[in-house]
């Protein structure tokens, strides 16, 4: 399947706002009183979009988040990027979701989050959000947004909306080895594969989907199930695109890394929004490498966001 004709109109993703709390000790989980550094706005749905909207694209985001500070910190970090937020809801019941999260000594990370519980959990399509799907031109998904029955019914809703709209839909499964105890993952991740466009996996993450043993047989198992292309994000080894007629490699740059969190989200919507601007696929590459890569050297995922000028600067001096 090739991906449909670019739509005018917003990039609109659905999901959890949350905040970071990081701790400042490496170690195992959170067992022991630690120092912590936080909270950093956050939440991959949130860092996708902010990156789209930093890049000068329309951005939207269809959200919910408590009345408490965490949330509206991350409502003014929004706002201040130019995101669209009018479809985020306020719950007076539910606290703002978190997730806490610590290094191990061999750069694995522990986290500890509070989604299903939390005003995150109560995401729903009301009027405003209907109102942003109507006149959506593409629609993200992060695989972290699919932790109950009740978000896959709304994101199952939202890509009926905008599909009937000829917008086209992408998926990042952003898979943590937490997450994968949800009963619920996996019936969100065939959901999606039914349905998305341009599929966003980590490495390993591409053969979690599928029956296929090895990268080539995993590729072509997704591309017969229907998804129109393939974006392997490899970390510092750059990224790989694969559709039906070409498989194109770019390499990545170096940085030195302070923290990777939101760096996929970052490359994600990068790419996205390149390919809908009519970048040839080997530039929506380049740009979404050299966005991982300045994501990783900044502490916090909205802190990692960039500039078009800030990637052209990387790639320029060839990391």
């Amino acid at each position: 399947m090739a991906l449909p004709p670019t739509k005018p109109g917003k990039i609109v993703t659905i999901g959890e706002i949350l905040v970071d709390i990081m701790a400042l000790e490496r170690g195992r989980g959170f067992r022991e009183p630690l120092n912590l550094r936080g909270p950093f706005p956050g939440g991959a749905p949130a860092i996708f979009i902010s990156q789209v909207a930093r890049l000068g694209h329309e951005a939207a985001i269809i959200s919910c988040i408590g009345d408490d500070d965490f949330g509206w910190l991350n409502i003014e970090r929004l706002k201040g990027y130019g995101v669209d937020v009018s479809a985020v809801r306020v719950h007076e019941d539910h606290v703002t979701a978190s997730a806490f999260v610590r290094y191990r000594e061999d750069g694995e990370r522990d986290f500890l989050f509070n989604l299903k519980r939390s005003a995150s959990g109560q995401i729903e399509l009301d009027q405003p959000a209907r109102a942003l799907l109507a006149g959506c031109a593409h629609l993200h998904i992060m695989g972290s947004s699919l932790f109950s029955f009740h978000l896959i019914d709304e994101v199952r809703k939202s890509i009926a909306i905008v599909k009937a709209n000829g917008a086209t839909v992408s998926f990042d499964p952003n898979i943590r080895k937490e997450m994968m105890d949800i009963a619920e993952m996996r019936a969100g991740l065939e959901l999606m594969l039914q349905y998305c466009d341009i599929f966003l996996p980590s490495g390993p993450e591409l053969t979690i989907p599928t029956e296929a043993k090895s990268e080539p047989a995993a590729i072509a198992e997704l591309l017969d199930l229907g998804v129109g292309c393939i974006v392997i994000k490899r970390a510092e080894r750059g990224a790989s695109y694969h559709d039906r007629t070409r498989a194109i490699d770019r390499p990545g740059y170096k940085v030195v890394e302070a923290d990777p969190t939101g760096a996929g989200d970052c490359f994600g919507a990068t790419f996205v929004t390149c390919l809908r601007q009519g970048l040839p696929i080997e530039d929506c590459l380049g740009y979404a490498n050299a966005a991982g890569a300045l994501a990783v050297s900044r502490q916090g995922g909205m802190e990692g966001i960039s500039t078009l000028e800030e990637m052209r600067a990387l790639m320029a001096g060839g990391g």
